[in-house]
């Protein structure tokens, strides 16, 4: 047996938090990559579910899960940091209880490292309290930090994660050669990881009661949508063969029973015919019944009748799309993946394929910066029109982005801004007079026309607008200028 290195993902520490297919994908690839160069690998995954000390804690509920694997986590209610005084709504430490986490920490042997990876930027109170913890159980042991966080709030993770080492974008290289140099291993490195077909698959085995994969077919993404962070947190867009992706999925179904997954790609649909489309046709041919499941928007402008065809018979149960918003100037300016007419033909395929009203979801913007809430819903009645259940999503400013930078020049947003303000509860950027509590109506009127599509019933666009605006009588909530909190 090789030296041993505890990975760990921490908890999320936010307002709300639910179990849509959310595993640590850069870290079991980390953990793969040292045990196939001789590492003995123990992971503690906070966020796991179906952790069978979990599920025997006294006083925890068995978490139940709701269709397609999906669920609630366990929750503790924690004191809020002092930036989000001012937000109506509880704050929790999502996942493990804490005393669970520690009995663990306490009865494994020190490693000779801890890798920690993260999440969300506005989630760091969690990794912060990963870290104490490890540092009491293991205090000689060094700690690196990695993951989505120390990528794009660098400076932020060195000065408080209290992690020895920070990584920050790809790890899997990096990882291996800090770990090499903390156990004095020295090997050849030209040969590693030159490209997504030389990583092993994610070390799923590691998981006792694994109920689904994540995959990824690919990292990146072509396009550069002002708001979003993938071309910093993921590098340049390029794919795997469908060779290698094949052979991952044979082994989960084969190997480790697994019958669900979801794509973590970002940009799934790019150059379908020469690669997603033959990866599902050999799922296809293969008769795997599986279900698959696509967290991430996919791109309209991409889905045609051929691959909609293809994802319906490969098993395609969970559709999200990209739609964002419908003002023409806006998607001009910030997105150019979507369009009313690109949203309408990829919903029509869908139908064509055999997929029904109220099948498909599709992720809709509001408070954009200088966005009204008459824009916001009439995306929202245009998407309902269509058959698609609204997945509302509020905007926050991420850092590193064309849109964070913007923030900082048009709106006032601090240049040293704490990554908690990255947060969409805080509503760091607003039209003016709207309040948490708008947003909250914004979100309570989407659940209702999803239950209108569930009951078989969907209306016009212009009459649901109508309604729909009645509903605020405060005719100023239609301003159009963003203001800074």
């Amino acid at each position: 047996m090789g030296p041993k290195i505890l990975l760990v993902n921490p908890w999320i520490t936010d307002f709300a938090a639910y179990d849509y297919w959310l595993k640590p994908l850069g870290i079991l690839y980390i953990a793969a990559v040292l045990r196939q160069s001789g590492y003995e690998v123990e992971l503690i995954d906070c966020l796991d579910r179906g952790d069978p000390e979990l599920l025997k804690f006294q006083g925890v509920q068995r978490p139940k899960n709701r269709p397609f694997s999906t669920g609630k986590f366990y929750r503790e209610i924690i004191p809020k940091p002092d930036l989000y005084r001012g937000i109506p709504r509880n704050y929790a430490r999502y996942g493990l209880p804490i005393e669970l986490f520690r009995g663990k920490l306490k009865r494994l042997p020190a490693p000779v490292a801890v890798l920690v990876t993260s999440g969300m930027t506005y989630w760091y109170p969690g990794v912060q309290t990963a870290i104490r913890e490890i540092r009491a159980a293991f205090p000689d042991v060094p700690i690196a930090l990695g993951g989505i966080y120390p990528t794009l709030c660098r400076e932020h993770a060195l000065e408080t994660a209290g992690a020895d080492y920070v990584i920050s974008g790809e790890a899997e290289a990096v990882a291996l050669r800090l770990v090499d140099s903390l156990t004095g291993v020295n090997r050849k490195y030209s040969e590693a990881i030159r490209s997504l077909d030389d990583l092993p698959f994610p070390s799923f085995d590691l998981y006792e009661n694994p109920r689904f994969a994540t995959i990824m077919t690919s990292r990146g993404c072509p396009l550069k949508c002002t708001f979003c962070a993938s071309n910093i947190v993921s590098g340049a867009y390029r794919w795997r063969s469908p060779a290698s992706v094949i052979a991952e999925f044979e082994w989960y179904y084969e190997k480790l029973g697994l019958r669900e997954f979801a794509f973590y790609d970002d940009a799934l649909l790019t150059n379908h015919r020469n690669h997603l489309s033959i990866i599902l046709e050999e799922i296809i041919r293969r008769e795997w019944r599986a279900t698959f499941h696509t967290p991430n928007g996919l791109q309209c402008k991409l889905l045609d009748r051929e691959i909609a065809g293809l994802m319906y018979r490969a098993g395609f149960k969970s559709l999200r799309l990209s739609y964002e918003f419908g003002n023409p100037e806006r998607l001009k300016d910030m997105c150019k993946k979507s369009s009313d007419g690109y949203f309408s033909r990829a919903v029509q395929n869908l139908y064509a394929a055999g997929y029904c009203r109220g099948d498909a979801d599709a992720y809709v913007l509001a408070a954009l910066p200088g966005q009204s809430i008459e824009e916001v819903l009439w995306s929202m009645a245009f998407v309902h029109e269509k058959g698609v259940k609204i997945r509302l999503a509020v905007f926050s400013p991420i850092p590193g982005t064309v849109d964070w930078q913007r923030a900082q020049s048009q709106f006032g947003f601090p240049k040293d801004a704490d990554p908690l303000l990255s947060n969409n509860s805080v509503l760091s950027i607003r039209p003016p007079g709207t309040t948490f509590h708008t947003f909250e109506k914004l979100s309570l009127l989407a659940k209702h026309l999803n239950e209108d599509l569930r009951n078989g019933a969907a209306r016009s666009a212009d009459k649901l607008v109508t309604q729909m605006k009645a509903q605020f009588t405060r005719l100023e909530l239609c301003g159009v200028t963003a203001v800074a909190v």
